[in-house]
């Protein structure tokens, strides 16, 4: 086991978990489970009976709840206590205005949708997070565990990867909610088997390099290989007294095991260094812009889910100029994102969602201790983006009232956005699993697809 910093972001969430959190990692990102077993784990959703697509996810998460009134539902017409701090824009879709801070995303409105309704009934970070990540509410309060397994590991679990030598379900760089990691997006009742690969790291720095890809130091790829052989030969012995099959499969998952770590297709995709320096430009120099890139190499190169971790948008106080720092790499690289896609023919196989835990709150927040205006927790409303993946752009599903307080048309919740993921997936989301205590519970606890955005 070893030690790695969780991000360099050194403020703290209201609820006091600091963004620098430090975390115990095992082997790859995978805890104790063997790489194989995690192969085998996925591979049982042969036996689901699912059709099967040739879909992938990228899930940005907005970490701390974004203000949805200064990004894609503004209310110019409301008091000044209300409205945004920045001017509406249009966009090349007549009728959808955006924040003046999206412009390249104003250009590009067409190739994709935005959910003006999503809404939930509680505004604690954790209860929120985890209700929006695994379909599931949480429990309220600091520090709560995560109940229910993330979409990316029921995905893993019932799809598994599009390509072998790549892991179904990863993170870029990191999977965090709230400070938790993997927290709310680990496989939690379905076993570590389906936690995230995480490439950690930062993908905007020269020299970054996945490290849970590397050999140890006295592995070498020959060493690995003699090892490999050594295990053939006893299965072979053995599976000559195995009647049951158990050791063909085993060794299947072996073999697997052995492609991800030995083999050329990982490692070719993590590397965002071969990617030309106009299309790493246009994504935006900074880790989140480089990191959405790196989460578009994964999903062509075989990934199923894959999140993107954008952090610190908990702004409670300081909301202008912590925004005017963030609101620009967002635009940069979720334009980029969907330009990116499309032009590698990838649109109609990649679901690109973007979203938070929550919104905020609709007046603007003065607080006593003399520190800059911001806005607070406000589950009642708030925003999630989708393009790609079969979603029809240029669309506004939903609205909420004249100062954007709560859904005033088409309510939508957690798990009507969970059920339309496993509808461009190929997962049905009736489908059960069975919680620590062997009684199974639905992947979408209430749910339906959202037709509109078909």
């Amino acid at each position: 086991m070893f030690r790695l910093d969780a991000g360099n972001e050194r403020s703290k969430y209201c609820d006091g978990m600091t963004r620098r959190s430090f975390v115990q990692l095992g082997v790859a990102g995978m805890a104790t489970a063997a790489l194989s077993d995690v192969l085998q784990a996925r591979d049982e959703s042969v036996r689901l009976g699912l059709e099967r697509k040739d879909t992938s996810v990228i899930l940005i998460w907005l970490d701390g709840g974004p203000s949805h009134l200064d990004m894609y539902d503004m209310k110019p017409d409301a008091p000044s206590e209300y409205r945004s701090i920045w001017r509406p824009i249009k966009t090349n879709v007549p009728g959808i205005e955006f924040s003046e801070m999206f412009p390249k995303q104003a250009r590009v409105a067409d190739k994709f949708s935005i959910v003006r309704s999503l809404h939930h009934d509680t505004p604690d970070h954790f209860s929120a997070a985890h209700w929006m990540v695994t379909g599931h509410a949480g429990e309220r309060g600091l520090n709560k565990p995560g109940r229910n397994p993330s979409v990316g590991s029921i995905v893993s679990k019932t799809l598994g990867p599009r390509r072998q030598g790549m892991p179904a379900y990863a993170s870029v760089p990191i999977a965090s909610s709230i400070g938790l990691r993997p927290g709310y997006f680990a496989g939690n009742y379905l076993g570590v088997q389906y936690n995230p690969f995480e490439t950690d790291g930062d993908p905007n720095l020269a020299d970054f390099k996945v490290r849970n890809l590397n050999l140890l130091p006295d592995m070498t790829l020959q060493r690995l290989e003699d090892r490999r052989g050594l295990l053939t030969r006893l299965d072979d012995f053995r599976r000559r007294i195995d009647a049951s099959g158990a050791l063909e499969s085993a060794s299947s998952f072996q073999r697997q095991a052995y492609e991800l770590v030995s083999g050329s297709t990982a490692r070719r995709a993590f590397d965002i260094g071969s990617e030309s320096p106009k299309v790493r430009d246009r994504y935006g120099r900074s880790s989140w812009g480089q990191s959405a890139l790196l989460a578009r190499r994964l999903v062509e190169a075989g990934s199923t889910f894959v999140t993107v971790h954008f952090p610190a948008w908990d702004h409670h106080s300081y909301l202008e100029s912590q925004m005017t720092n963030q609101l620009p790499r967002v635009d940069a690289a979720v334009s980029a994102l969907l330009e990116d896609l499309e032009n590698r023919g990838l649109r109609e196989k990649v679901l690109v969602v973007v979203c938070g835990e929550f919104g905020r709150t609709p007046q603007i927040s003065v607080h006593t201790k003399g520190q800059p205006p911001g806005r607070n927790h406000w589950p009642g409303a708030m925003f999630c983006l989708l393009g790609g993946g079969g979603v029809q752009g240029g669309q506004v599903v939903g609205a909420t009232d004249s100062r954007g307080a709560y859904a005033t048309e088409r309510p939508l919740r957690p798990g009507d956005l969970h059920a339309t993921i496993y509808h461009v997936l190929g997962v049905d989301p009736s489908i059960s699993f069975l919680d620590r205590a062997g009684r199974p519970v639905p992947i979408v606890e209430s749910g339906e697809v959202i037709r509109e955005l078909f």
